[in-house]
C-alpha cells in the first residue's frame, strides 16, 4: 500500500523518529514522509515508533492508498526529497 505519514514529534525525539521513518520511508519535507510499505512492514514501523513516542505529547498520521496510482500529487517551491534522496 502507498502511505502518507506525517508527525509532530517533541524535539528530544525527533531525531529517533527520524532516523526510523528514514528507514522505511522516503523523506519528503519536514515532518513528512511517503512510499510503499506492506501492511506487515507498516505494522512494524508503528510498533518501533510506539516505543518512541510519548503518546501524551506526540503524534503521528498515516494516509494509505492501495497504490500510489490514486495520488495525485501537487507541490509548489522547493523539493526537499530530492536534496535527501542520495541517502536513501
Amino acid at each position: 500500500m502507498y502511505c502518507i505519514l506525517v508527525y509532530d514529534i517533541n524535539e528530544k525525539r525527533v531525531a529517533k523518529i527520524l532516523k526510523l521513518m528514514r528507514g522505511y520511508l522516503n523523506w519528503i519535507q519536514n515532518s513528512v514522509f511517503e512510499g510503499e510499505l506492506s501492511k506487515g512492514m507498516l505494522d512494524e514501523l508503528m510498533f518501533k515508533a510506539g516505543k518512541i513516542i510519548h503518546k501524551e505529547e506526540d503524534s503521528i498520521i498515516i494516509y494509505t492508498l492501495q497504490n500510489q496510482k490514486f495520488l495525485d500529487k501537487l507541490s509548489m517551491g522547493i523539493d526537499k526529497s530530492e536534496k535527501t534522496s542520495n541517502f536513501l
